[in-house]
């Protein structure tokens, strides 16, 4: 599993994002932190049992919004133009039942990216590796239209040690 440690660099993050937004009063709170050179997205998460589908067990559109953050936000780690893409596709594979109340792992990486579209794809993982459910992914590149409605966002739009 890896662990984050001062080589990862942390990525910004949202104020109402349900997975990464940090004043989300019902979201996950997620911090992801990115390594350019292996173009690759962690996030440490453990998910609080109010969020399951079967006891003990986080409901399955809560693995697939953790996949889809983590696998969409590879895209920046891979470049220093905008970051903004958002998922076209999405196919998740449930491996296994992801525990709730229990430390997670959610990895993400860049496939292949070409300049209107890029493939990413990620995984949950248990601290011993074992991957709960993956992801394989399509992301697209804003609308000029759609970015320009978020531009009055950008300003809230930072790391964790930049929100301190």
């Amino acid at each position: 599993m890896n662990k984050i440690s001062t080589a990862w660099q942390p990525q910004p993050t949202s104020r109402m994002c349900f997975v990464c937004g940090r004043e989300n009063p019902v979201g996950l709170h997620l911090k992801f932190y990115s390594d350019r050179a292996a173009e690759q997205v962690v996030a440490s998460v453990i998910v609080p049992e109010q969020y399951q589908g079967y006891p003990g067990v986080v409901h399955g559109g809560i693995v697939s919004a953790i996949l889809d953050e983590v696998s969409g936000r590879a895209i920046m780690s891979a470049t220093e133009e905008n970051p903004f893409w958002v998922t076209a596709k999405l196919e998740v594979r449930y491996r296994k039942p992801t525990p709730t109340e229990t430390p997670l792992q959610a990895v993400g990486w860049l496939v292949k990216q070409g300049h209107r579209s890029a493939r990413v794809a990620g995984e949950l993982r248990l601290e011993d590796g074992t991957v709960t459910a993956e992801v394989e992914a399509v992301v697209v590149r804003l609308a000029p239209e759609t970015l320009a409605a978020w531009e009055q966002e950008r300003e809230f739009w930072r790391s964790e040690e930049e929100a301190l």
